[in-house]
């Protein structure tokens, strides 16, 4: 349970901030890009995957929301126990690949409010979605700086 040690580990951590970057509420970034660049059915087609998958998260949280939040709730605490408390190397690892995607769920679910509520389309979208990618890329960097710099501390000792 070597996790910091391995290279699997940083492969996973990599995938996940790569994916959840290119994956903007679940629209690709290649369709915001072509969005754009003014293309006029990607513009649609963005304004219509953005507005579809806004729901689909909406309809998610508002059905069931408690029972994720107190999951999601149980699942931290367990690993920052294991984590803190006991020293465990794979629940510290896990827990800095979950906490910040935690950040991000929360911000795209408000991202998601904000695309019900306002439904825009054209370059306000592109901004809005454009804006999140952002902002969940600087959370990644900050994350996989805090890991690399956990992670060499942990192998060191």
């Amino acid at each position: 349970m070597r996790s910091f040690s391995s290279l699997w580990y940083w492969i996973a951590l990599a995938v996940l901030w790569s994916s959840v970057s290119h994956w903007v509420m679940g629209v690709p970034f290649d369709l915001i890009t072509r969005a754009r660049r003014q293309d006029e059915g990607a513009a649609d087609d963005l304004a219509m995957l953005a507005g579809i998958n806004a729901r689909r998260m909406l309809y998610i949280s508002r059905r069931g929301g408690m029972w994720v939040i107190g999951f999601v709730c149980f699942m931290l605490t367990i690993l920052g126990l294991l984590a803190a408390l006991y020293g465990v190397e794979f629940a510290q690892a896990v827990l800095l690949m979950f906490a910040p995607m935690v950040l991000v769920g929360y911000l795209t679910l408000r991202l998601a409010l904000r695309v019900e509520a306002e439904a825009p389309a054209g370059t306000a979208l592109v901004r809005l979605l454009m804006r999140h990618r952002f902002v969940t890329q600087l959370i990644g960097m900050i994350a996989i700086f805090v890991t690399a710099l956990f992670g060499m501390y942990q192998n060191i000792t």
